[in-house]
């Protein structure tokens, strides 16, 4: 009685991580399953199966083509995030200086401030200064929501790095922009590449902010599949989906082979 007690606790446990993994995962179940089906309208479960939905996403230029603005756009936030990043945990990590806290408060505000908010006060912004409708618009804008999470990211990895290796440096005659670029930066490069690959990730995916800056000239792809659902159904949408989760699934495990998430995070 005893023995079996810890097992159909943990019976129990497993039972319930299962249950919960399913509820999380069902919504993705689902637009995968339905991605497959041959009508010209939603419904689970599917009349039939085909590879038909896939077909017409690679075969849809206006989806093509904005998924290529949203890449170019995800690289150059991406980047910028980083670079920007850098500099400010630099900053916040290894400096003191008057209103610390106050840039730190700035830092934490996009994850405190609900994005349609955030979208309406960028409008408001940019639109005396023309950035509307603007490939620079729309990367300010991104950047404004991508940097504290690489400022994060960066600074848990400069936390780990041990300031007597890069004092080592300096006493044996090194420069400090050449124990920035031979010391700090190889070591806290981890946390860059996933800095990075987290401002990507939220760029390609932003749809609420960029709705409020884009037009027809500079829509993102999240842009173009909120228009397309005004209008049209189908399991089209779906299977776009399911690409772009694939998508954003193969970058986390590209980072995790290369780099090791725990490691980075």
């Amino acid at each position: 009685m005893n023995q079996s007690t810890p097992f159909l606790g943990r019976f129990a446990w497993r039972t319930l991580l299962v249950l919960l993994y399913l509820f999380l995962l069902a919504p993705i179940i689902i637009v995968f399953i339905i991605s497959f089906d041959t009508r010209q309208y939603l419904a689970f479960p599917p009349e039939s199966y085909s590879f038909g939905s896939y077909a017409k996403v690679f075969a849809n230029p206006t989806f093509i083509s904005a998924f290529g603005r949203s890449l170019i756009i995800g690289l150059v936030v991406g980047l910028g995030a980083v670079a920007a990043g850098m500099l400010l945990s630099l900053s916040l990590a290894r400096h003191e200086f008057r209103g610390k806290g106050s840039v730190n408060f700035l830092i934490l505000a996009p994850f405190l401030v609900p994005h349609i908010v955030l979208a309406v006060g960028i409008m408001l912004v940019m639109a005396p200064i023309g950035l509307l409708d603007t490939y620079a618009g729309i990367i300010i804008a991104h950047l404004g929501i991508t940097i504290p999470y690489t400022v994060r990211t960066i600074m848990m990895s400069l936390m780990s790095v041990d300031r007597r290796v890069e004092e080592a440096a300096l006493v044996h005659g090194a420069s400090p922009a050449m124990v920035f670029w031979r010391i700090t930066l190889p070591l806290v490069s981890p946390g860059l590449i996933a800095g990075g690959v987290i401002a990507f990730l939220i760029s390609f995916d932003e749809a609420t902010i960029s709705l409020f800056i884009v037009s027809v000239r500079t829509s993102t792809l999240p842009t173009e599949i909120f228009h397309y659902l005004e209008y049209s159904t189908d399991p089209q949408i779906a299977a776009l989906s399911v690409i772009l989760i694939l998508i954003s699934v193969g970058v986390v495990i590209a980072v995790e082979r290369l780099i090791g998430l725990r490691r980075a995070l």
